[in-house]
């Protein structure tokens, strides 16, 4: 099929040319003309299945088909609600490239900025607006936001959105919105609470799966190292200077142990950048840029503020702490050997971590490719270890004081 086929308007069609793209994906394939009949939708598209384009080709067409030529000022008319900042300016880029030559105006709005400048884009009005979900709302508190003319509510990467505790906050978006609008779910995985949300959002809606969450590219070489947890840094500096050439993403499970591996590594001598939820916009923008202009070699990420992230070459991931939930970790190394490349995943695995190792073998039906010989190896057989203090408390277990909360180091 041709993106012709779809029925697209012939300005929407240039811009998407000069991208280069001659085909639609498989998503753009099916959800293009549902959205475009005015359907909701539930739809599991991981990142790299072009499901961004989907929505923003389609919201663009059907604006563009509906459109009112008056001097009105302009009404919010499509809404797309992103949990990361990171996430949201991707989209926002997506609808100002395939936008350029329409009249359409698009902005984005998110946390960690001056809202001022947001402000002032919002009162010239605008057309589409990709939004965080705590940004949106403070703004909407100030009535600087009216969502009483959104046609397409677009809820995108909706797991993640859920694991971030944004749940009332959709519900009440979605609430705010026009009760005759279109909604649109995409998520890279459908869980229960997923389902649960669709439910009370979405009308009859149409359900798109497109390509399995266990699909792993055949591009990738996945090693495995079993290793204590004390020996993982040391086995990350040993893989550092002996087999890893040109950028590497480091996944970490916290934002404390982010902070931790930086320091140490940077103090080792090499050149890295990191993010976290709890950096600001701008460190995590410039972070970002440092290892894309490759002034940094390394970036060590949290999965939640690397998701958005899109950035060619890389030559390496290394999975520090294994994922808990297994499609993490097929979402981790599909950042790596992409546009026909080759690349290399190696998976930390303590004893602790076995079950998630597990998990994810069962859940791209495939086993890692296991490394014994190394500096730091683990006994396969070896046990979780539970540090027991010698003589049981003859006290019961009761609530913390506030003074020994306070003394006590969050390790998240």
């Amino acid at each position: 099929m041709s993106f012709k086929e779809l029925q697209l308007n012939k300005t929407i069609l240039r811009a998407i040319a000069e991208q280069g793209y001659e085909a639609p994906t498989l998503i753009q394939e099916k959800a293009i003309p549902q959205i475009l009949n005015h359907k909701d939708l539930i739809a599991s598209a991981q990142t790299g299945t072009g499901k961004t384009a989907a929505f923003a080709l389609a919201i663009i067409q059907r604006l563009r088909t509906e459109q009112n030529n008056s001097k009105n000022i302009k009404k919010i008319q499509a809404l797309v609600v992103s949990p990361t900042r990171e996430l949201a300016s991707q989209i926002d880029v997506n609808f100002k490239t395939y936008s350029r030559y329409t009249n359409i105006r698009t902005a984005v709005v998110f946390g960690g900025t001056s809202i001022e400048p947001q402000k002032d884009i919002l009162k010239k009005g605008i057309d589409i607006l990709v939004a965080t979900p705590g940004r949106l709302l403070d703004l909407h508190k100030q009535d600087l936001v009216n969502l009483d003319y959104v046609k397409t509510l677009v809820i995108d990467e909706a797991d993640l959105m859920l694991d971030m505790g944004f749940v009332d906050d959709v519900k009440k978006i979605e609430r705010l919105c026009a009760q005759t609008k279109q909604t649109l779910l995409f998520s890279a995985t459908i869980p229960f609470k997923v389902e649960q949300l669709a439910k009370g959002i979405l009308k009859s809606p149409i359900r798109l799966e497109v390509a399995q969450n266990a699909s792993t590219s055949k591009h990738v070489n996945q090693l495995l190292y079993y290793v204590s947890k004390k020996n993982k840094i040391q086995l990350c500096l040993h893989l550092l200077r002996n087999n890893i050439r040109g950028n590497v993403i480091i996944f970490r499970r916290t934002k404390y142990g982010v902070d931790k591996l930086e320091e140490i590594l940077s103090t080792n001598g090499y050149k890295v950048s990191s993010i976290h939820g709890d950096k600001t916009q701008s460190d995590r923008q410039t972070a970002l840029n440092q290892f894309k202009t490759k002034d940094a070699r390394i970036l060590i990420a949290t999965d939640v503020a690397s998701r958005g992230i899109d950035i060619n070459e890389l030559n390496a991931v290394i999975n520090f702490d294994l994922p808990s939930v297994a499609e993490v970790y097929v979402h981790r190394i599909g950042r790596t050997a992409r546009a026909g490349n080759t690349g290399v995943s190696y998976s930390f695995c303590a004893a602790e971590e076995k079950p998630y190792l597990k998990s994810i073998e069962q859940l791209i039906q495939l086993q890692l490719h296991r490394i014994d010989d190394h500096p730091y190896p683990l006994d396969p057989k070896a046990k979780k270890q539970i540090h027991k203090t010698p003589g049981k408390s003859k006290y019961k277990k009761g609530r913390k004081s506030e003074a020994s909360k306070k003394k006590k180091k969050r390790w998240y």
